[in-house]
């Protein structure tokens, strides 16, 4: 009988479960050390997939048998699985730093995640956050587990015709060939839930995915008792209509929450990236109900306080949003019967205008009003998104919308080069990323110009040689000659200035900014005393037919004899390809419209690589930036869909290249050596690379987020939800008493340079310590104002304010002040005086 876990291993090969063991979990596709075991079983086939499982599955008996045989092999086997065994066990930053705290696990909600291109259940920036986050969290012993789907087909794969043309490709994800395994119950059978949907049980299976010390949970509906249209709700990501959609973000939010439960584990926090999961705000105060006998508006009291919203939407559009009569569909019975919850103040928790009844239910809408804190993923985009949740707020200020920010980063193990690797192991240390960061800008600064100039040489080798193998299959794939094929494995120049740009071909990105001129841009690529050559991949959405005319018409210029050696465009963009050009490429270019790029991260990936970034300043860059250590286009203004203004970006983008990108790479000293472009990469990864990194990332959200809302859950949770209760019952309280809270005119007096406000407040059933009421001015100014005395059935407030600014500057507010609420996240009263 054959190997259970592995079918294709002879049952003599017991000891082959220890290679299963290695290529099952993730950790090896950003250690590396197990390569070289891999390329040993099967050279071409490593080489083409990086995918030790599928290396694993496709090896004939008699291949394992040989290198098993090898006494080396065998120990190198044994040595990495005590490594990877000690690693899951040992204490790490959060061990180390947060010993005894009330943080045991924290459940992290994703549609997409980019892990391995073993792996393939990710589309782009959503999926590469969260995936980095995961190996983060394993970095650092932070307790994450991840909740996501399992997708048949996942996204599109590309193929570039012979025309120029994108097509879309949709294999099968064969489970039998993935890096996962079934979850199995306590008497070994698969584990199975579901969740009712009109007239019918969906049935989930479950999946899990180890990713160093964390664990990855995955969810699909191709279960054979669900009937074939059921089967296919977790066929595509990001495929199908709303009735699809809708239905995947019931198995991710409801069936998800489920699981954990199953499971036995008890998540003091949820984290939400992005809205695709906002059911769980349902399933969560559902279970608490259950168990606590609590009412839904105190289980949800209770549970918001454990819940993170991490918002990545730019734009109004962004957010998903579903009819209330298919909302209606499927949650009418859950919140009627499970619930014990009208329909209609479901609806409500998804909509800007709770009674009207057209509004479509938004799902950013729910995971806001459920959640105890929400962020963006850069500083610029949570102006952003105070903009957008604004209506939510009314009166609010809209600096003063409750949302937070915590600016991505990239798992840089996952994202550096071998040489990278090698240079960094010894200008820092092997343990560089498992940690405070504090050092390595210090420990860059020591190494001597030499150096740097060295690994950034033997990074762009690596790269030319990635670039001819791939475009030489690429043509050959194309029907291409021999001639041309040949002629691939040509083309680009490790002395020339590369340019990388790879990303999704949307308008927003504009990809073809750098097209807008071509004559000037075959004029920067052609300069036969200083060369550029250029790099271009990404895929547009099969439907999105303006970002196919893009690639089109990018396509249309490489086609064009004089660009012959200086530009590629790469088909089939994916994480195996991004690693590739990240890791050899002298300056990234990114060209968003701002602010329509939340955060971006492809340009964060070079910095550990030693490149540099030419970006329009909006997302992570706009507050990255500076002269040092790279270059900016744009003004930091938004200008929308302005063609005038793409014109002047463009401009400026042109001029940069000529002026300053070209003649910084191409001007050397007598040893051969760019002084001032080392100096920017210097700066850069000295910088950059350590603050831009998901280290950085995961410390900022368990400190700022993940460790308070763990206290302040548990805190609301004790005692069966007695907090939660008294919460709840205040949050009655205020909005009945709140239409009768009254000001009378304020009085103010100046002198000594202060002005003295006084005012008298009419509270009506509300208690003075119901409220707060504070002096606000423009742009921050708020302060409290001191409660005096009861007088003529109200309370004298009074509040010394500098005379610095007019007395007319200064306004008298009331916002609700129960102790420990967040304000306005959880009580949006607030009265202004006239």
């Amino acid at each position: 009988m054959n190997n259970p876990i592995h079918p294709n291993v002879p049952p003599e090969l017991s000891e082959a479960d220890a290679l299963a063991e290695l290529a099952l979990n993730l950790r090896e596709t950003w250690n590396h050390r197990a390569d070289e075991l891999w390329g040993r079983i099967d050279p071409d086939l490593w080489e083409l997939t990086q995918n030790p499982w599928v290396v694993l599955q496709t090896a004939s008996q008699l291949r394992l048998q040989a290198v098993w045989a090898e006494p080396s092999f065998r120990q190198r086997v044994e040595e990495l699985l005590a490594e990877q065994r000690e690693a899951a066990l040992k204490p790490r930053w959060f061990q180390n730093a947060h010993a005894g705290s009330p943080l045991s696990l924290v459940a992290y909600f994703s549609m997409e995640y980019m892990l391995s291109e073993a792996l393939p259940i990710y589309s782009g920036g959503l999926g590469n956050v969260a995936g980095d986050q995961l190996k983060a969290a394993s970095d650092l012993g932070v307790p994450v587990v991840g909740i996501g789907l399992l997708y048949q087909q996942g996204y599109f794969r590309q193929e570039i015709d012979a025309n120029g043309s994108q097509e879309s490709l949709f294999p099968f994800n064969d489970p039998g060939q993935l890096p996962i395994r079934p979850v199995r119950d306590a008497s070994g059978e698969w584990l199975r839930l579901s969740i009712a949907t009109p007239g019918l049980k969906v049935w989930i299976r479950t999946w899990q995915v180890r990713v160093g010390r964390v664990t990855l949970y995955l969810l699909d509906t191709n279960d054979p008792a669900n009937p074939p249209t059921i089967r296919g709700v977790t066929s595509d990501l990001y495929g199908g209509g709303s009735e699809t959609r809708i239905r995947q973000e019931l198995v991710l939010g409801i069936g998800g929450w489920r699981l954990l439960r199953m499971l036995g584990l008890h998540p003091e926090v949820c984290h939400l990236n992005e809205g695709h999961a906002a059911f769980v705000v349902l399933e969560r105060a559902r279970s608490f109900m259950e168990e606590h006998k609590q009412p839904f508006e105190t289980a949800l009291a209770v549970t918001r306080a454990g819940k993170l919203f991490t918002t990545h939407t730019a734009v109004e559009a962004g957010f998903d949003r579903f009819a209330p009569d298919l909302v209606a569909k499927y949650l009418r019975h859950y919140s009627e019967e499970r619930l014990n919850l009208p329909l209609e103040s479901l609806l409500a928790l998804g909509r800007r205008n709770g009674s009207d009844n057209t509004e479509p239910f938004n799902m950013a809408f729910l995971a806001l009003r459920g959640s105890g804190a929400v962020n963006g993923v850069s500083r610029l985009h949570a102006q952003v998104s105070r903009r957008l949740f604004q209506p939510l707020f009314p009166r609010w200020p809209e600096q003063e919308v409750p949302i937070g920010h915590v600016t991505n980063g990239v798992h840089t193990p996952t994202w550096e080069c071998p040489t990278a690797k090698k240079f960094w192991t010894v200008a820092t240390s092997e343990t560089r990323w498992f940690g405070e960061l504090e050092s390595l800008e210090k420990d860059i600064r020591a190494v001597p110009d030499e150096q740097l100039w060295e690994f950034r040489t033997g990074s762009c080798s690596e790269l030319v040689t990635y670039v001819r193998k791939h475009l030489a299959r690429q043509r050959a794939s194309q029907g291409a000659s021999s001639e041309e094929i040949a002629a691939a494995e040509r083309v680009f120049d490790c002395g020339v200035l590369t340019l990388g740009f790879a990303r999704r071909f949307a308008t927003y990105k504009r990809p073809n900014l750098l097209l807008r001129d071509p004559m000037r841009l075959l004029r920067i690529l052609t300069n036969p005393e200083r060369p550029v050559q250029l790099i271009l991949a990404g895929k547009a959405h099969p439907e999105d037919h303006p970002g196919l005319e893009l690639i089109r018409q990018w396509s249309e210029f490489i086609r064009r004899a004089e660009t012959h050696g200086h530009v590629v465009f790469l088909s089939d963009y994916d994480m195996l390809m991004g690693q590739q050009l990240v890791q050899g490429v002298d300056v990234w270019i990114n060209t968003p419209l701002r602010p329509w790029e939340a955060s971006g991260t492809s340009g964060m990936k070079i910095l550990v690589n030693g490149g540099l970034n030419l970006s329009e300043l909006d997302g992570w860059w706009a507050e990255a930036y500076a002269p040092e250590v790279g270059w900016a286009i744009g003004d930091g203004l938004e200008h929308n869909h302005d063609s005038a203004w793409d014109n002047a970006e463009a401009e400026q983008l042109y001029t940069l290249l000529e002026q300053e990108v070209v003649p910084a790479f191409y001007t050397r000293d007598e040893r051969g050596i760019p002084r001032a472009w080392v100096s920017k990469m210097r700066e850069s990864m000295a910088r950059l690379a350590p603050q831009f990194s998901a280290n950085r990332t995961v410390r900022e959200y368990t400190e700022s987020y993940y460790l308070p809302a763990a206290a302040e859950y548990r805190r609301r949770a004790n005692d069966g939800g007695r907090v939660g209760a008294n919460l709840a019952a205040w949050q009655r309280k205020l909005a009945a008493g709140w239409p009768r809270v009254a000001f009378e005119p304020a009085q103010v007096r100046t002198s000594a340079g202060e002005h003295v406000i006084q005012t008298r407040v009419h509270l009506g059933d509300l208690d003075p310590d119901d409220v707060q009421v504070e002096i606000y001015a423009e742009p921050a100014f708020r302060r409290a104002m001191i409660r005096s005395a009861a007088a003529g059935g109200g309370y004298e407030y009074s509040l010394h304010v500098p005379a610095d600014r007019p007395a007319e500057d200064y306004t008298v507010r009331i916002i609700p002040g129960e102790a420990g609420v967040q304000v306005p996240l959880e009580a949006k009263q607030i009265l202004w005086q006239k």
